[in-house]
């Protein structure tokens, strides 16, 4: 459940300290360790990032991550929501090398229902994904790790650990997530969102109790941090930001929310409590997406579990 842990100091040293210790004790060093993992999402959405992407994932595996998740959006907005689409994608997903994470986004579910994509009722397409993908308490891959399911009615809602940080996933897709068109909110919306709520406050609950030093939480939507900022959050995603404002605010360690949709690979920090004042522990990673493929690693080091960092990886990789 932990993952594969590396070792920053290591085997170098101790057999320099090998003769001494026939002489004398000697206090080593403390073993200081790092977690990586990565982060694609919005790919592929044509057939040149459909052959690309094993190269990408075993490019990304070769890196020695711990997981790699992808954060929704595993086909275009235009394309057909079919079984064999789906099928491929899982089985590309299940033959990563390093265990892998699926995240839904709206593109495999509430956006099937548009003719270009079928025609599909989204929560048949919502269920065969929950078949094919959140069928298990295993990730998908060739190694796996051991997550927890939300109980209920959506098992996409899970967490996962690697060392002092506690990973979870949503189902909180773009396309205003899935209100719909009036001011009364779809019945999909309606029964998700306090599951959403809840899974929210449950991990930075499970968090603090813990005392987890840093707290990922990955969804595909772009919820709208600037406008949330300004008071003008969209309405499918207010609830959501507010509650995960003030979680930040209670929590010591540093809070990390990952997304997809808009497609515009950045890390920043966009998040501000109510009197305006930035909030320096919230991190934003949104995720390279179609026609920009590359994948961010974060890097969790023991020593500072409390500030993950990031790397950019375009792909293809550019040689200098």
């Amino acid at each position: 459940m932990i993952g594969n842990r590396r070792a920053k100091t290591g085997g170098s040293i101790i057999r320099r300290l090998l003769p001494a210790l026939a002489f004398a004790t000697i206090s080593l060093p403390t073993v200081a360790e790092t977690w990586r993992f990565a982060l694609i999402g919005d790919t592929p959405y044509n057939s040149h990032e459909r052959g690309e992407l094993p190269k990408m994932l075993s490019a990304i595996a070769d890196s020695k991550v711990d997981a790699i998740v992808h954060i929704g959006d595993f086909k275009s907005g235009s394309s057909p929501c079919s079984d064999e689409v789906f099928t491929d994608r899982f089985q590309l997903f299940d033959s990563s090398r390093a265990p892998f994470f699926f995240v839904p986004g709206d593109n495999e579910w509430t956006d099937c229902e548009r003719l270009s994509n079928g025609g599909y009722d989204p929560q048949e397409r919502l269920a065969k994904l929950r078949s094919l993908f959140w069928s298990k308490n295993q990730s998908l891959g060739r190694t796996t790790l051991t997550l927890e399911r939300q109980p209920g009615a959506y098992p996409e809602h899970a967490r996962f650990r690697l060392g002092p940080t506690l990973f979870v996933t949503f189902n909180l897709p773009g396309g205003n997530n899935n209100w719909g068109m009036t001011d009364i909110p779809r019945a999909d919306y309606a029964a998700r969102h306090p599951a959403t709520i809840a899974w929210l406050k449950e991990n930075f609950a499970l968090a603090r109790r813990e005392n987890m030093r840093s707290l990922v939480l990955l969804f595909q939507a772009n919820p709208g941090f600037k406008h949330h900022t300004q008071g003008l959050a969209h309405r499918a995603y207010r609830e959501f930001l507010d509650t995960l404002r003030d979680e930040t605010v209670g929590f010591q360690g540093q809070v990390v929310a990952v997304h997809g949709d808009t497609h515009m690979n950045r890390i920043d920090q966009p998040m501000r409590d109510q009197t305006g004042r930035l909030l320096s522990n919230f991190v934003r990673v949104e995720t390279f997406g179609s026609p920009f493929m590359g994948w961010t690693t974060g890097i969790i080091d023991s020593d500072s579990p409390a500030s993950i960092r990031f790397e950019n990886h375009p792909w293809p990789a550019r040689h200098e």
